[in-house]
């Protein structure tokens, strides 16, 4: 269940605003000022959505937003009265997600709910993809700069690391070895180099020691290598 915080100070359409939610299968927590707001944010690493009034007491809606965006990519809805388009122009400079005027109807608001959770999903999922490739039972994480095989961890060099990476890139590509070692380690080849050969191997054999039954990389005689198809 996906939790959503309402900073509202109106008590009537923060519950309003909950009960609704709440109805659509939300779970809801409420906040009646920008600091208590700020805080909850801040003490929550699962809440899915911020839905934001500008006129907060103790600390404006605009000064939470602009805290917020300090240390979270959590999405926020912005609630104002204020209409101007510069108004709204300037909020989503600040970092908001979206802008809803008062008053309005709780329909719109769950439409704009379920469109800004989905492009935040859906841009979560593209950046993580990116982030982590795979192939077979092998992850690496580019983030970490860490490797599994089948769950396990796989202890790598980074120019082994950045073999892998390379390859899992391009997962259809033929790498000879003048390619390899010109792309990870910045030289030029020189033909007699066993430098490639020899990480090769270690690679290999790191990944069969991992997982006996699968072959990652195969060579192609004369032309280089590419992972098995």
């Amino acid at each position: 269940m996906k939790k959503i915080l309402i900073a509202e100070d109106d008590r009537e359409i923060n519950r309003l605003i909950c009960e609704y939610l709440s109805g659509q299968g939300y779970e809801m927590l409420q906040a009646m000022n920008g600091l208590d707001a700020l805080r909850i944010v801040r003490d929550l690493n699962d809440l899915s959505l911020l839905i934001l009034d500008l006129m907060l007491p103790f600390q404006s809606g605009d000064m939470v937003l602009q805290k917020i965006r300090e240390f979270s990519d959590i999405p926020v809805i912005v609630v104002s009265a204020k209409s101007e388009t510069s108004s709204k122009i300037e909020l989503i400079r600040m970092g908001a997600d979206d802008y809803i005027t008062k008053p309005f109807d709780l329909d719109e608001l769950l439409v704009r709910v379920e469109a800004v959770l989905r492009r935040y999903e859906e841009n979560t999922r593209k950046d993580t993809e990116l982030k982590v490739l795979t192939y077979k039972s092998l992850t690496l994480d580019l983030t970490s700069g860490t490797a599994t095989v089948c769950g396990n961890a796989l202890t790598l060099t980074g120019k082994e690391f950045a073999i892998l990476e390379l390859m899992l890139k391009t997962p259809a590509k033929l790498w000879s070895k003048a390619n390899l070692f010109e792309s990870v380690w910045g030289e030029n080849y020189l033909s007699d180099d066993s430098t490639v050969k020899v990480h090769m191997s270690n690679i290999r054999s790191k990944l069969k020691k991992l997982d006996p039954d699968n072959d990652y990389i195969e060579t192609v005689w004369g032309m280089g290598y590419r992972l098995v198809t």
